[in-house]
């Protein structure tokens, strides 16, 4: 059986998403069926972005205290059983100022990933489960950036401060619900992590570079820690590839490692042909 999820991963400003990007146009060129799912995407099939979690009488409530509003989250709310989702980003893109930013800051506080560790991993690992059990009848390959370490290591570690042991387990058990999917790891390696950090501050935006260190530095680890500021995020950084790497040389599934320290384009493209011809020629 042939790989059928491509999950690459690796530290913020690693080249994830062109990597992902490359593999992507690499299996289209030798007829490959594929489908690439970057960070960020609203339509990921394994995960969640800018969706928040309510049980039904929370959810009665929110729609209680914004009547206004009512057949809006009615009709937009995804219901299981007695779990509520709400797509709030997707809400915000196509209803603009007519979804206020009061309601959405409201919602936004059952962000599936601003849950506690244990209900965010209940409802991540079910997601998975029925990524995994669609994909096994259908013939694409899935790529996936970052969804398979990084946002355990993210929540366990730089958010909630957890226990190595915790967020090893939590990746654990998205590598066995996958493993029948034979799935290769692509992890983008950088030796100089201060570098790489600061050239992303300096090619993206100020509200992306505020919000990271915001978010690394004053809750979980880099709070514990008392780390400060952009030394402090890179601090958190060094901490969290330890911990990534661990989990890689833990892990049972093909796994390979790119250093793309040089962001050299070119050589990526080589090495990751070279990857891909073990597993699609």
């Amino acid at each position: 059986m042939k790989t059928k999820l491509i999950i690459i991963e690796g530290l913020p400003g690693s080249g994830k998403s062109t990597i992902a990007q490359l593999v992507y146009d690499i299996l289209i060129e030798i007829g490959e069926e594929t489908q690439v799912f970057l960070e960020g995407n609203l339509d990921h099939p394994a995960d969640y972005d800018g969706v928040s979690f309510y049980k039904k009488e929370d959810f009665n409530k929110l729609l209680s205290e914004n009547g206004k509003f009512k057949g809006l989250l009615n009709d937009r709310v995804i219901k299981q059983g007695n779990d509520y989702f709400i797509p709030y980003r997707k809400m915000k893109n196509e209803y603009g100022s007519a979804f206020p930013d009061e309601l959405l800051n409201t919602i936004f506080k059952k962000d599936i990933y601003e849950l506690p560790l244990d209900q965010n991993r209940e409802l991540i690992i079910d997601k998975w489960k029925k990524f995994n059990e669609d994909a096994l009848h259908h013939d694409t390959t899935y790529i996936f950036e970052c969804s398979f370490i990084q946002n355990p290591v993210t929540i366990g570690m730089v958010k909630n401060n957890s226990s190595k042991e915790t967020i090893i387990n939590y990746v654990l058990q998205l590598e066995d619900i996958v493993k029948d999917l034979n799935p290769l790891l692509i992890y983008i390696d950088q030796k100089d992590l201060k570098y790489v950090f600061n050239k992303a501050i300096r090619e993206r935006s100020k509200e992306w570079s505020e919000g990271f260190i915001d978010y690394y530095t004053t809750q979980g680890y880099g709070k514990a820690n008392n780390f400060h500021g952009i030394e402090g995020s890179i601090q958190v950084l060094e901490a969290r590839k330890k911990v990534e790497m661990e989990i890689f040389k833990m892990l049972k599934i093909e796994k390979k490692r790119i250093d793309n320290s040089l962001f050299n384009l070119n050589k990526c493209k080589v090495e990751l042909r070279n990857i891909l011809k073990e597993y699609f020629i």
